[in-house]
């Protein structure tokens, strides 16, 4: 299990960015959350596979329709293994 923390900036809020990234994670078997911050950018903590994070990593960088995804930083992190689902928090 690895985690990894991203940040999303761009046109990224009011686009259903985070509702893409939920049906995302969830399908690819990810564990985690995903939030609006104040400055307008997306933060993402993302726990699964190599394989399923850089899924992930690579439709983070797509973004839902309607949404300009402008920059995707993502660091690696120490996996928790405490989340059992994938949600929006706030």
């Amino acid at each position: 299990m690895l985690a990894k923390s991203y940040i999303v900036t761009g046109r990224v809020q009011g686009v259903g960015f985070r509702w893409f990234v939920l049906g995302r994670a969830r399908s690819l078997d990810i564990t985690g959350w995903v939030r609006n911050l104040p400055d307008g950018s997306v933060e993402v903590r993302a726990e699964g596979s190599e394989a399923a994070l850089e899924s992930l990593e690579s439709l983070l960088e797509k973004g839902p329709a309607g949404s300009m995804v402008r920059d995707v930083q993502s660091r690696p992190s120490s996996a928790s293994e405490r989340y059992h689902d994938f949600d929006i928090t706030y």
